[in-house]
């Protein structure tokens, strides 16, 4: 339980409430400038470490293929004893399997060898023909084809040669990656610690689903959303402060336990200019610094970012979409970097406007779009479900997207190209 404190404000508290919206790009640069990488390592194996992000430069220790080896099931052989005109016949001196630690040298000329897929391949042989190309009778074996030198051998280091980098600091750890660490040998990874995210909900009328309602009152959706999304991070670590009453006192103690305790405090509802809405001052009374106070962007303007202390602060809007949205446009990209993620922003695609409508000149807005057909070049035209109210959440739950309609645009027309972005995991990739 936490008691309310009498907070200390300062004089330009009510500063965040009015400052003139700057435009999106401009709020996410400042985002991420705020967000400074983690340091701290740990090693971990590579079992646990998927998702997580890698610390070094990882260089492989061997080369991959470690030995020249058969591609194929056939027989070894030397192109130089394919003397004159075929068929030419060989005897089978040795029959090699995957595995087989033997060094064979020595080998009497004009001899092949059986061999099987990933056995490896002795020196002095060159080539190997596929045994549904020979005739094998007894110890001895027949082809009707010269093969050409290395002809269905995988080379010693041919795929990865010793000392080569592998994986960059920075990088999210994939099934892929851990795949070929394990591949060269490694066993286990130095990576940057998790982040701990604080997760706050303010609002006197919110109630946790599952509880009966009361006249005025509503389900809280944002402390859900928030932390499914998060959750698909492994390298976000959550703690979740719950709800908290539209009480400047109780909020100030709840923030001061979350900047104690955590790298980054997201926070939904209490920003906007009302008397109600106490979360900048709750913020401000820990002397937090607000870079970015209000944006030009819809919806989602009301959001605050800025660091309270060493713990990045990002104030989301209380209603559900215009929360989503600034978190996945502005918040996550913040958040990556913290983590020490090289890549942190969202992947955005490239698309055709299959609606019109008007827009305010400077803002930028994001609406809920279902791909309604393709293009001929195969480009996804998208058809707008509603814009609607920043609360509505039935148009972005059917949303196989969300459209980016640019600021310099007053009028939007059918045809005209749209950046796009599917609403599933928030994985960034390349950028249009």
């Amino acid at each position: 339980m936490f008691h309310a404190v009498e907070p200390v404000l300062k004089a330009d508290c009510s500063a965040g409430q009015s400052g003139e919206a700057i435009p999106f790009e401009t709020a996410v640069t400042k985002a991420i400038a705020l967000a400074k990488p983690v340091r701290y390592r740990e090693t971990v194996p590579l079992a646990g470490a998927l998702g997580r992000v890698c610390a070094v430069d990882i260089c492989s220790p061997i080369s991959l293929p470690p030995c020249d080896n058969s591609a194929m099931d056939g027989f070894a052989v030397r192109t130089a004893d394919f003397e004159g005109e075929g068929p030419w016949t060989f005897r089978v001196a040795e029959r090699v399997v995957a595995g087989d630690v033997r060094v064979l040298e020595n080998l009497d000329p004009r001899t092949a060898l059986r061999i099987f897929t990933g056995a490896p391949v002795p020196w002095t042989f060159d080539a190997v023909a596929m045994q549904e190309r020979c005739e094998r009778i007894g110890d001895t074996v027949t082809m009707y084809e010269r093969p050409r030198r290395g002809r269905h051998i995988r080379f010693a280091g041919e795929d990865v040669c010793p000392d080569s980098e592998l994986i960059r600091r920075g990088k999210g750890l994939s099934v892929r990656d851990l795949t070929l660490l394990a591949a060269v040998g490694i066993v286990n990874v130095q990576v940057l610690r998790k982040i701990r995210i604080g997760l706050l909900s303010t609002g006197t009328e919110l109630k946790e689903p599952g509880q009966p309602l009361e006249h005025g009152q509503i389900y809280n959706s944002n402390q859900l959303m928030l932390s499914s999304s998060l959750a698909a991070c492994p390298w976000a670590e959550i703690v979740d402060f719950g709800i908290v009453p539209d009480s400047l006192g109780l909020l100030t103690n709840v923030v001061a336990h979350a900047v104690a305790s955590c790298d980054a405090l997201v926070t939904t509802g209490g920003v906007s200019a009302g008397e109600e809405d106490h979360m900048v001052a709750a913020v401000q009374a820990h002397g937090a610094a607000l870079d970015v106070l209000n944006v030009a962007m819809r919806p989602g303007k009301p959001l605050k970012v800025g660091r309270i202390r060493k713990t990045v602060f990002a104030g989301l809007p209380g209603n559900p979409n215009a929360a989503l949205i600034a978190f996945r446009q502005i918040v996550l990209p913040a958040l990556r970097r913290l983590a020490g993620l090289a890549e942190i922003q969202p992947q955005w695609f490239s698309a055709v406007a299959g609606f019109s409508c008007k827009k305010g000149r400077g803002r930028t807005e994001f609406v809920p779009v279902r791909i309604a057909g393709r293009t001929e070049t195969g480009e996804p035209v998208l058809e707008m479900l509603e814009r609607g109210t920043p609360a509505n959440l039935m148009a972005m739950a059917l949303a196989d997207g969300i459209a980016l309609l640019p600021p310099e645009a007053a009028d939007i027309t059918t045809g005209i190209p749209l950046r796009y972005k599917p609403l599933g995991p928030s994985v960034p990739s390349r950028r249009l």
